[in-house]
């Protein structure tokens, strides 16, 4: 799994950031590893007059699926990407949750013949 930080709006983006993201993310989205090919992370702030609203997007490209995307508001950076990735968690099993359960569906019974019926009496 790939992960990208892209910053905006008086974030700078360092190596440290770059470094301590894609630690974070590939430890935290662990169990996700096989259906996750790229997470892109944008972190900018909201108030361009100096203000401490941070928002951190996350978008998770997944094999053969529409891309998950999420975003969450928080004072500091580590908030903001910590937030935005328990949710995301919270969309890929959701999203890849639901795909379980209709391949499920999909899947043949263990019974072969239907249940006999009993005559009323």
């Amino acid at each position: 799994m790939q992960v990208q930080v892209n910053t905006s709006n008086g974030i700078e983006n360092t190596e440290t950031l770059d470094r301590w993201a894609d630690e974070y993310l590939q430890g935290t989205l662990a169990r996700f590893k096989q259906e996750i090919t790229r997470v892109e992370v944008q972190i900018s702030r909201e108030n361009a007059k100096g203000g401490t609203d941070i928002r951190c997007m996350m978008e998770a490209r997944l094999n053969g699926h529409d891309p998950l995307a999420v975003s969450h508001h928080a004072s500091t950076q580590d908030e903001a990407i910590r937030g935005a990735a328990q949710r995301l968690i919270h969309a890929l099993d959701h999203a890849l949750g639901k795909l379980d359960r209709h391949q499920h569906r999909d899947r043949e019974t263990i019974r072969k013949e239907p249940a006999p019926e009993t005559p009323l009496g």
